[in-house]
């Protein structure tokens, strides 16, 4: 019986290719491209899958209430690692203090490479359950020891045995190499980590480092737990909660610490907060490209029913015959639906080669690396469950519609669809049309915000700007030396260094006062060290007051102020005003401030800039040089150039520097990468949409066939012959419209509100949206309402 399904169901599909052939390639697109959304999700859940203890892996976050206002994030103090081992210790299996991650030049002989890690204590080694390839897992026990992971170990000592090795440390520190692990794969928040270092070396290797030891005011560090077998996360969280605001003082208590445990599950897709409040993240745009699939699949199944309904006719005879020789309503419906099946086959093997065949452009346009599962028997099993879902989403509709046909009316004659047969027809016209316009929308709105925040007054010139990493001691008392050596070659006009880079702000300070300032006002600065030509070389405008300058010996307790720091304190005319360390036992000395500058966005683009104090760089604590190229050379030229003065008094070392307009372009690449995969996504929305209308227009046209002919015989023009095909088509995508714009417009209006710095939605997002949907729709009816028009009258109407 089964055979003989099948073996009906492909002669039918044989013998109507051309419609066979629109349905199965409009469900083969909804189907590759749910398949790729589908790949693309999974890779999003699988984030950090890598690590086995996962599940009980989480990391310290703290909420701390400045001025009424909430602020989260994972920046915790030294001292609270000896309060939760000596109070908590109950809840954890291993806690692991951590720095953040911290670029090193790793130098064996003449090989010098730079990489990135971190320093960590012993646990973490299990807690990350590391594949220790070569060495002791226990290796960081001793204070002059250091993993690899595999990649770094092989570009420093090639082939060679690396345990037991000696390396140099940023050119200040010999390491025993003592274990080499595996690389940790790129879709976990330690993908980077190409060395481990000893916690208890990088505590004792700066001042700041040991002085923060009984700090609860430093917040500067990370810290790791995995809770024992069967503590629960959320209770352990909740034990934690006060473990800070109970140590600190009274002044302290004022910023209403709270401690939360984020579990490894959410670091990636919920790290999102809003008001102390856990509020998303990516996992946001997770679920909208799943809605995206969802939505996609079915405009093709709606293209199979629309196409199998409007050829209902066609078969009625079928029907008929079928039911007057024995057949039962079931057996039809099973026979529709074994046809449904065998098209949702054939289009799913036809989307898998479509998905093989875009899978590197996909990869590509998400910055991916994912690969099509073969092996994966889940996969597979899905992919069925998936073939078979679709065929009975596409399919369940026509096989009951068509086997409800009463046989006595069909083989008399007598059957006609009846006046409302084609508003189911029409009904899902209009859904594809408002999927279709909803998307077109949604994409208008993502890319105008992202061209809004782009177009944001930066405060700075990005041209021409290049920034060099120096956290290295070979860069210690150099910087006037290279200043002059570059600015002398003729490649560079200005060179300043600083303590964070251009695009990021590395250190926020509080505990300061001046005159006028609040009592009860809790301050929170971002803090950047620069030196004296640092405004002239970012370009930055002194828009009050002066730059910081050599030729003032009291410019070393200089201080220049952003103009939303300014408005922040409260302050008419800062110039002059001292800003006092409120330390009463050991207080730095008051900072001056000479001037006031620009805003600069130096962290998001969507967010409004922080106030900021940019402090003459007393200690030399930089870590970037920040040079202006010479704009009447070529920009390979200049680079050449830079490299070569470089290279000159830092022949070991590599040479790296980042293109400032570049590292700023980067803090789009979320958002452009949604941007641009709801563009190909809507594009395909769209042509899926056009297909099931051509198909439809198609079917209309050749069964007015006679009709058309009549009124060509009786004087009708191209034009009215075009208009009598296309205006009910036309009056269906606007309907969609209509319902689409309300729809669109409350999904995207919520979706800017996590923009402070947003965008606002207007009327012209909507008109363009409705009228790209109109023109689509006419072109795509007009091909085939034309070609109906001009057809030859007298081979339609020779039989009559």
């Amino acid at each position: 019986m089964l055979r003989n399904y099948f073996k009906i169901a492909w002669r039918n599909l044989w013998k109507n290719k051309v419609y066979s052939g629109i349905n199965i390639i409009g469900l083969a697109a909804g189907m590759a491209v749910t398949l790729l959304i589908g790949l693309w999700v999974t890779d999003e859940l699988d984030y950090n899958s890598h690590f086995p203890n996962r599940d009980r892996i989480a990391q310290f976050y703290q909420t701390q209430t400045f001025n009424g206002k909430q602020g989260t994030g994972s920046a915790i103090p030294r001292p609270l690692e000896f309060a939760i081992r000596e109070s908590y210790n109950q809840y954890f299996e291993h806690i692991v203090m951590s720095s953040w991650q911290i670029p090193y030049y790793l130098e064996v002989g003449d090989k010098k490479i730079s990489r990135e890690g971190n320093a960590m204590q012993e646990g973490a080694v299990d807690m990350l359950s590391l594949e220790i390839l070569q060495g002791d897992p226990a290796g960081l026990k001793e204070p002059s020891s250091i993993m690899l992971s595999e990649s770094a170990a092989t570009a420093l000592f090639g082939n060679q045995d690396p345990v037991g090795q000696i390396l140099r440390l940023n050119s200040e520190h010999d390491m025993q190499v003592t274990a080499v692990y595996r690389d940790i794969p790129n879709n976990t928040n330690f993908g980077d980590m190409d060395y481990l270092i000893p916690w208890k070396f990088y505590a004792e290797s700066q001042a700041w480092i040991r002085n923060a030891m009984d700090s609860w005011g430093n917040n500067s560090f990370q810290l790791f737990v995995q809770l024992k077998e069967g503590i629960d996360m959320a209770d352990a969280s909740e034990g934690i909660r006060n473990a800070k605001y109970d140590r600190v003082t009274d002044e302290g208590r004022t910023f209403n610490p709270q401690l939360m445990l984020l579990p490894m599950t959410d670091w990636y897709l919920r790290g999102q907060f809003e008001n102390g409040v856990q509020s998303g993240g990516r996992i946001e745009y997770v679920w909208l490209f799943a809605w995206i699939g969802l939505f996609v699949l079915i405009l093709a199944c709606i293209n199979f029913m629309n196409l199998s309904t409007a050829r209902s006719e066609k078969r009625a005879r079928e029907v008929g015959i079928r039911k007057s020789i024995g057949s039962s309503r079931g057996q039809i419906i099973r026979q529709f639906l074994g046809e449904s099946l065998l098209t949702s086959a054939i289009a799913f093997v036809l989307a898998v080669a479509i998905v093989l065949i875009s899978l590197g452009g996909f990869n590509q346009l998400t910055a991916k690396e994912i690969s099509f599962p073969w092996g994966n028997s889940l996969f597979w099993t899905s992919s069925l469950a998936f073939i078979i879902l679709t065929a009975l989403l596409a399919g369940s509709y026509p096989a009951l519609y068509l086997s409800s046909f009463q046989p006595v009316k069909v083989l008399k004659g007598t059957f006609r669809a009846g006046r409302f047969s084609a508003l189911p027809r029409k009904i899902l016209v209009v859904t594809q049309f408002t999927i279709s316009v909803a998307l077109i929308i949604g994409t208008l709105v993502i890319m105008k915000q992202i061209h809004h925040a782009k177009n944001r007054p930066m405060g700075y010139n990005t041209s021409g700007l290049i920034q060099i990493p120096v956290m290295s001691q070979d860069f210690s008392g150099k910087y006037d030396l290279m200043r002059n050596e570059f600015k002398t070659s003729g490649a560079v006009v200005e060179m300043s260094a600083s303590s964070s880079p251009t695009t990021s702000v590395w250190s926020n300070r509080s505990g300061f006062t001046w005159e006028g300032k609040d009592p009860g006002f809790q301050e929170d600065f971002a803090w950047v060290a620069i030196t004296p030509e640092y405004a002239s070389s970012m370009g930055l405008k002194i828009t009050r007051g002066r730059d910081l300058s050599r030729d003032f010996a009291t410019d070393s307790l200089g201080v220049l102020l952003n103009e939303t720091a300014v408005e922040y304190m409260g302050v008419q005319d800062p110039i002059g005003m001292l800003i006092r360390d409120d330390d009463d036992e050991d207080p730095d000395p008051p900072l001056t401030v000479v001037g006031v500058v620009e805003d600069m966005i130096m962290q998001s683009p969507y967010e409004p800039v922080k106030q900021t104090m940019f402090v003459f760089d007393r200690y030399e604590n930089i870590s970037y040089y920040n040079l202006r190229l010479n704009p009447e050379r070529s920009v390979t030229e200049n680079l050449a150039t830079v490299e070569a003065v470089f290279k000159r008094q830092f022949p070991n070392l590599p040479f790296q520097y980042d293109f400032v307009d570049e590292r700023y372009a980067q803090k789009f690449a979320s958002e452009e990468r949604v941007a641009d995969l709801a563009l190909v996504f809507t594009i395909l929305a769209i042509l899926i949409s056009c297909l099931g209308l051509f198909g439809l227009t198609a079917f209309v046209a050749e069964r007015r066939t006679k009709e058309i002919g009549v009124r060509k015989v009786l004087g009708a023009r191209v034009s009215n012959i075009w208009m009598l095909l296309s205006k009910d088509f036309l009056q269906l995508v606007l309907i969609a419209c209509l319902v689409a714009f309300p729809i669109a417009w409350w999904m995207m209006d919520g979706w800017i509100q996590k923009f402070t710095y947003r965008t606002t939605i207007t009327w012209f997002i909507f008109a363009a949206a409705g009228l790209g949907a109109l023109t689509i729709t006419v072109i795509t009816v007009s091909f085939q309402a034309v070609r109906a028009a001009t057809q030859n009258p007298v081979k339609s109407l020779r039989t009559e």
